[in-house]
């Protein structure tokens, strides 16, 4: 460092200075007078001013490097440490060395650097603290500017906007922003309104709920942060829960309006002859028994959901269950003229986990169903089969029959709560069905750990495939 620029330099400068500006006024002014009045020794009294001039110098460079020692060494230690706390170097401190003003200055410096240190510490906790929390939310939180383009996101969020960006949408949020299409107008409406605001976005087969909130610095916007949560189950539990209760009412609207108005009848006397008061009975019979049935799978299905079925599980040979199933609806096939035939594996069929009360009601079920869509003078086939999927062994029961069939379009909801009570579907009317069978046929199948699908063409025939587990998964 240039001594003139330091404060000491400056000091002893101007003392030369003056020390200087002294000898040569004084010099002007008696330099005359020492000839006339020392002429024997005028050269001695020379000699003593520059000796005086020379003795002020050295005092003068004494005076400061002592200076330098007691003021500037301090500031440019202060000044160094100030640089190392600018640096992240938080524990820097200066040694107190005085007393004085210097001292106190140090001492006050250090207590300035220990709260700042502090004060940094316990920012960068919270700092980590919000972090931590940021990374483990399960919602998908992202930030914007005003330009769209994110400037914070969670690993949730960060995933959600690569995966949503690399979908088409409109040329204006596509190009310009980071903001997906989906969230464009809500993302513009919040910067615009400045104003908290929820919606609910569709992003192919899922459902977003997204609530947007504007960043705010003195009273202006300057982004906005988005947190979306994945509500696809929770849309799909409601709309089951409207179709649930729409369809209840459908099947029991029927029912009842039988009931009452063949109840009316008798009560109003209008079957005159025992035969048709009989009759009339028989309806509201039939009718208050399908009523039971729908009551009764009802519960059934509402215990098997909520994971409260009993299961009585042991090991059994499905050849004894399905010739028994045969045998049973055999009359039933005959009565209407269709051949029912079984097709069994030599070797026994054994299941080490099964309730062979629950699989004897899906083979009742789906038999049931082939029946009652299958025209006469047309077949109905069960196999069975030892086979392995994915290096496991099952046993494969198929139920083919050749029926009206299914449409295409309504195949994937056929295992749904009341899907006979669909328009597509048409209910005979022998049909004594509540519309529960195949879900509850669903659940007892996925009990055992096995899978059930179903393959068909219209007016070909339907093929119900079940695979159940020879050995026990847990």
């Amino acid at each position: 460092m240039v001594i003139w620029r330091s404060v000491v330099g400056k000091l002893w400068l101007t003392i030369i200075a003056l020390v200087a500006a002294v000898l040569l006024i004084l010099g002007m002014f008696l330099l005359q007078y020492i000839d006339i009045a020392f002429s024997s020794n005028s050269h001695a009294v020379k000699v003593l001013f520059v000796y005086t001039a020379i003795i002020g110098f050295l005092l003068s460079t004494f005076f400061a490097f002592f200076l330098s020692t007691k003021i500037t060494q301090p500031l440019l230690q202060m000044k160094k440490a100030a640089d190392l706390i600018s640096q992240g170097e938080y524990r820097t401190r200066v040694p107190i060395r005085s007393t004085d003003e210097i001292g106190d200055l140090a001492n006050t410096f250090n207590n300035m650097a220990s709260e700042l240190e502090t004060l940094i510490r316990d920012l960068n906790h919270e700092k980590e603290h919000l972090a931590s929390v940021h990374r483990s939310m399960a919602d998908a939180v992202v930030t914007f500017d005003t330009s769209g383009q994110v400037i914070l996101a969670n690993p949730h969020g960060q995933q959600l906007i690569d995966r949503w960006m690399e979908l088409e949408w409109t040329e204006e949020s596509r190009v310009r922003t980071q903001v997906p299409g989906p969230m464009f107008d809500l993302y513009r409406k919040v910067l615009r309104e400045g104003r908290d605001l929820t919606d609910k976005v569709h992003v192919q087969s899922g459902v977003w709920s997204v609530v947007m909130a504007p960043l705010k610095s003195n009273d202006s916007v300057r982004g906005a942060v988005a947190v979306m949560r994945n509500v696809t189950e929770e849309s799909k539990l409601e709309k089951l829960r409207r179709d649930f209760v729409a369809n209840v009412s459908h099947e029991i609207r029927t029912p009842l309006s039988m009931l009452q108005g063949y109840s009316e009848a008798l009560l109003d006397d209008i079957a005159a002859s025992p035969e048709e008061r009989k009759e009339l009975a028989q309806v509201i019979y039939e009718e208050s028994l399908r009523m039971g049935r729908l009551v009764k799978d009802l519960l059934d299905l509402a215990r098997m959901e909520a994971g409260h079925m009993e299961m009585n599980l042991e090991p059994m040979d499905l050849t004894m269950l399905l010739k028994r199933v045969h045998r049973k609806f055999q009359g039933l096939a005959k009565e209407q003229n269709i051949q029912l035939d079984i097709e069994l594996a030599s070797d026994p069929l054994m299941i080490a986990e099964a309730d062979e009360d629950r699989l004897e009601q899906v083979l009742t079920n789906l038999l049931g169903n082939a029946i009652r869509h299958t025209p006469q003078e047309a077949r109905i086939a069960i196999c069975a089969r030892q086979t392995v999927v994915d290096q496991k062994a099952f046993v494969e029961i198929k139920v083919r029959d050749e029926g009206e069939g299914i449409p295409g379009e309504d195949l994937p909801y056929i295992f749904e709560r009341f899907y006979k009570a669909d328009k597509a579907r048409k209910r005979g009317a022998s049909s004594g069905g509540t519309g529960l069978g195949l879900a509850i046929v669903k659940n007892i199948i996925e009990s055992h750990h096995g899978q059930i699908r179903a393959e068909s063409t219209v007016g070909v025939g339907t093929v119900f495939t079940v695979l159940l587990p020879v050995n026990p998964v847990h």
